[in-house]
């Protein structure tokens, strides 16, 4: 759980592609039969919980104004 991605911003194409294939490349490895028999550490779990149970940020930013 101690993964260190790089420094860069997720916003644009290139980072929302980076961010999904990171993301379907790691759900790929924990649904390996041997990666799925391995033990989890429960307080990560616990904290894994605390935060899906909290409602979804969006965070949306535009050049655009709402208000005109």
């Amino acid at each position: 759980m101690s993964q260190q991605f790089p420094l860069f911003s997720w916003r644009g194409r290139h980072g929302e592609r980076l961010w999904l294939s990171m993301l379907v490349d790691a759900m790929e490895e924990v649904a390996q039969p041997a990666r799925r028999t391995e033990p989890c550490d429960a307080k990560a779990l616990a904290a894994f919980r605390v935060q899906l149970a909290l409602p979804a940020q969006i965070r949306f930013t535009s050049p655009f104004s709402l208000r005109n």
